[in-house]
């Protein structure tokens, strides 16, 4: 079968599915999620062996630690997963929830009805968990997905695939209602993101090239992320224990992940206290530190900063830092040279935490919180599809909600419109 017949099969599939979905019971989704997370678990020695030869592929094709770590599918991670779909099916179901139901001077009720958007196309590089994550959404959401994963993750991507189908045949839904493409074709993504009589929404999530070429090439719309370069400002009137643990965890729980701290802002009057603690702590984890003129007094292991660094995401354990003479200076660096997704205060002053909340223009901002907690988990959402760092029609981590639409809905009883 050549691509195109194939791709325009998945498409047909898909649109099918999608219209079952989007009348299938609460009962029946949730009962496909728990039969999908009892598939996973019967094939955690297989997922465990097809991730081994994907990271040994990976390792031979001279993937950095970074995205080694994203292809990694251990039994840890398979916990996470099992328990990911778990959560998916406590939450509830925003399908055929009707709001803001009024009565109109004509007689009629007017409300709005929540829907899903019909079917959604993931590209996704690297996390082969991501699978899980964007399968339970779409399945609790109503939606039937197409997942195109990345390469380097395709064996750890056809076994997941395989646990999947399993689970939603157990529940008595359509077989197609998740598809992981079997081809590592890349003009599979072409066609993807150009059916728009098969594919409503595409969310991509990989790095900043694949977004972008996604973007300008697509003919359906995108829910995206371009990059995640994210900011801890420590004011002048922090907590300065507190800042220290915050932006620690912000820089080294992870390196290779969009809500990792890529600058540290420090207020002027606190940053001969704090930075040198900060710096040897960084160094002791490898991180390697760049800066403004300002930090490098402060520190002499501290590089220089050039202006690209303030707009990298490094993804990697490298750190820009500047000093600030106030928070209106801190603020003013995050939205020229921030992406949008995640930034956070460190400050014990009320009425400077809200004015940040309301002045630094990214989908998440923190108060005295690691950037780390910007994570669908971590909000609640049992998984996510992705952060969109877009204005509409989702912004955030992308749960159940962002993969949902409404409808007005009009109820009368023999109503006509006179004039």
């Amino acid at each position: 079968m050549s691509l195109e017949s194939y791709m325009n099969q998945i498409g047909q599939q898909a649109r099918a599915a999608s219209r079952l979905l989007a009348k299938a019971s609460t009962k029946q989704k949730n009962m496909a999620l728990f039969a999908m997370a009892e598939a996973l678990e019967n094939a955690r020695p297989r997922l465990v062996e097809e991730n081994a030869k994907d990271m040994e592929n990976g390792r031979a094709k001279g993937l950095d630690s970074a995205l080694l770590d994203r292809l990694l599918l251990d039994d840890k991670r398979i916990d996470g997963m099992i328990e990911g779909l778990k959560q998916v099916a406590s939450l509830p179901d925003p399908i055929g929830e009707i709001s803001d139901m009024v009565y109109l001077p004509s007689g009629i009720q007017r409300g709005q009805m929540r829907v899903p958007l019909g079917v959604i196309g993931i590209i996704y590089e690297s996390r082969p968990n991501v699978t899980i994550d964007a399968a339970s959404l779409c399945l609790k959401s109503g939606n039937a997905t197409i997942l195109r994963g990345g390469s380097e993750a395709f064996y750890s991507n056809q076994a997941i695939a395989e646990a999947v189908t399993a689970g939603v045949v157990a529940a008595g839904l359509p077989e197609h209602a998740v598809q992981v493409l079997n081809t590592t074709d890349r003009e599979a993504v072409g066609k993807l993101i150009s059916m728009p009589e098969f594919v409503d929404v595409i969310v991509p999530r990989g790095g900043k090239g694949l977004i972008e070429r996604i973007s300008k090439d697509a003919r359906v719309p995108v829910i995206k992320h371009l990059d995640g370069n994210c900011h801890v400002y420590i004011d002048d009137e922090a907590d300065l224990d507190k800042a220290f643990v915050i932006a620690m965890n912000a820089k080294t729980r992870r390196y290779g992940v969009c809500n990792a701290m890529e600058s540290l802002l420090v207020h002027a009057s606190v940053a001969g206290d704090i930075l040198p603690k900060l710096v040897f702590a960084l160094q002791e984890k490898c991180v390697s530190l760049v800066g403004c003129d300002q930090a490098r007094s402060v520190s002499g292991e501290i590089g220089a900063a050039t202006e690209e660094d303030w707009y990298t995401e490094y993804l990697a354990p490298k750190l820009s830092i500047k000093i600030v003479a106030n928070m209106d200076e801190a603020i003013a660096h995050i939205n020229k040279y921030g992406s949008h997704h995640t930034d956070a205060i460190v400050s014990q002053n009320y009425t400077k935490a809200r004015a940040f909340m309301t002045e630094v223009d990214s989908s998440s901002v923190m108060v005295n919180a690691s950037t780390s907690f910007a994570d669908g988990f971590e909000y609640g959402f049992g998984a996510e599809i992705g952060i969109s760092t877009d204005k509409i029609h989702a912004r955030g981590p992308v749960g159940l909600l962002g993969l949902t639409s409404q409808k007005y809905v009009v109820l009368g009883d023999g109503h006509t419109r006179d004039n």
